[in-house]
């Protein structure tokens, strides 16, 4: 055991906890880290970790002996029961008032059990959620605690001192309390939806600008390069760019032509729709993007369906393509981007709220936007149109009826719609600039065809019904009243 004591412990040294570690480290903070499996303990110790201020451990217990009091143990490992084991088994370890941090990507329901049963135990407990992948583990991540408030102070300046900074000083941490319970991982979920809305739109974007524009890789290059300078600026555009640019080590050609076309999920976004579902919540563009990554998964099903089924192709719908055409194509498709980027946000912060609400949580809603302005995957200039959005009002129900974003609509709305109809044209699926728009046209109108459904659902079970033109609840003879298709 070490005579001096470390500041923070980790457990978990996979890839994202490794780097972790090392970025609490170069703050100037003494790290205490243990992994299940201690081959990754003794390489760290002996590879990126050598000469500095790590304690390598073998064993929980041997990691609490080597922390300072209050002791702040962070969990970077798979989420699920092995962190209700790591849980139980440091309650047995650690003193009243010490942390436990689970900085894995959990189900907040999880977190609001966990969070209940340590503060019982005389713990305190931090669920966080961790954005920026690897890169952003070690240079500086997003950071979304929630859990024991009393914890806060206790872990702020370890937090704060590692997450990525914005503004015009690069001075603001991307990391500030989020809210009790859960709400940190919920914050998270959101995020991670709204990532799976962004690469899907991105994705019908490039489909959009190969098949209909006929761009290639280094034309797409260019364009990707462009927006990134623009309204579209984020981490995302700037890492779809330089994948343009990727040369095969395996054959000739770009390697991005070489991927197969069948993504994988984790999870997040499905869980954020099922919940926008429980809260009567229309989150369309998530979950719009987690059938797309279905749909794709089916590669040999699509394979068959491609010899039978048919479609109109370019060539049935243009033969060449003129240089001003593509110009004014790969516009349109900018501005469709863009609103439906608009929305997909807008869907996000509207589920937060109707979760605060739901789960009695204060949320921030500026910051939460703050939060994921550096670090994160999700990272985009126009997040911080968001913040001074909910700064000036921080009751907005929804971001479209903010001023700047119902001019941006407004303004990509005709290109919007015109590619969502040469898509149609071309037969090339574009589901999420598709839901996109269909929310906004739902969203935008005072009437909608539910008075049918209404009237259907009362028909053939008496569900009853509103009217426009009086108070209370209805049930009309419907069997009684029809006309017989004789008469």
């Amino acid at each position: 055991m070490s005579e001096e004591k470390s500041d923070f412990g980790l457990i978990g040294l996979a890839v994202m906890g490794e780097n972790l570690a090392l970025n609490i480290e170069s703050r100037g903070y003494r790290m205490a880290v243990f992994n299940r499996s201690t081959d990754k303990v003794d390489n760290l110790m002996q590879g990126r970790a050598a000469g500095k201020k790590f304690v390598g451990c073998h064993s929980l217990e041997e990691l609490v002996a080597n922390l300072s009091a209050p002791r702040k143990v962070m969990m970077l490992v798979k989420a699920g029961p092995a962190v209700d084991t790591i849980i139980d088994s440091l309650l047995e370890l650690l003193d009243a008032g010490d942390i436990i941090i689970d900085g894995g990507n959990t189900h907040f329901t999880d977190t609001e059990r966990r969070t209940k049963y340590v503060e019982e135990k005389g713990l305190l407990y931090i669920g966080t959620g961790v954005s920026g992948g690897e890169e952003g583990a070690l240079k500086g991540p997003s950071m979304m605690p929630g859990g024991s408030e009393l914890a806060w102070p206790l872990v702020e300046p370890i937090f704060k001192a590692i997450s990525a900074k914005v503004g015009p000083n690069d001075d603001i941490p991307c990391c500030e309390w989020v809210g009790p319970r859960g709400a940190g991982h919920y914050v998270k979920m959101v995020h991670n939806g709204i990532e799976y809305g962004d690469m899907q739109l991105i994705c019908e974007a490039y489909h959009m600008l190969k098949e209909a524009g006929g761009l290639d890789n280094d034309q797409l290059y260019d364009v990707f390069t462009e927006w990134n300078q623009g309204e579209l600026q984020s981490y995302l555009i700037e890492i779809s760019r330089d994948i343009f640019s990727v040369d095969d080590d395996l054959a000739e050609g770009r390697l991005l032509d070489k991927v197969l076309d069948k993504a994988g999920a984790k999870g997040t976004g499905k869980w954020m729709s099922q919940l926008a579902l429980d809260l009567g919540v229309p989150s369309t563009l998530v979950t719009t993007a987690v059938y797309a990554r279905s749909l794709s998964a089916q590669k040999e099903a699509r394979v068959r369906a491609e010899s039978v089924l048919q479609g109109p192709t370019t060539s049935d719908v243009r033969d060449e393509i003129s240089d001003e055409q593509r110009n004014a194509l790969i516009e349109d498709v900018r501005q469709a981007l863009y609103a439906s980027k608009i929305v997909s946000y807008a869907q996000g912060f509207v589920q937060l709220q109707y979760a605060a609400e739901e789960h009695d949580w204060p949320l921030n809603y500026g910051d939460c936007a703050l939060l994921w302005r550096g670090g994160c995957i999700i990272r985009a200039q126009f997040l911080d149109r968001i913040k001074e959005a909910f700064d000036e009002d921080p009751n907005l129900e929804n971001l479209l009826l903010h001023p700047f974003f119902t001019d941006a609509v407004h303004n990509a709305q005709a290109a919007w719609r015109r590619v969502i109809v040469l898509a149609t044209e071309f037969g090339i699926p574009v589901p999420a600039f598709s839901a996109a728009l269909a929310y906004y046209d739902s969203y935008r109108r005072g009437g909608l065809p539910a008075n049918l459904l209404q009237a259907q659902r009362d028909y053939f079970g008496a569900h009853t019904y509103e009217r426009t033109d009086r108070e209370g609840s209805f049930h009309a003879q419907w069997l009684q009243w029809r006309r017989d298709p004789q008469d």
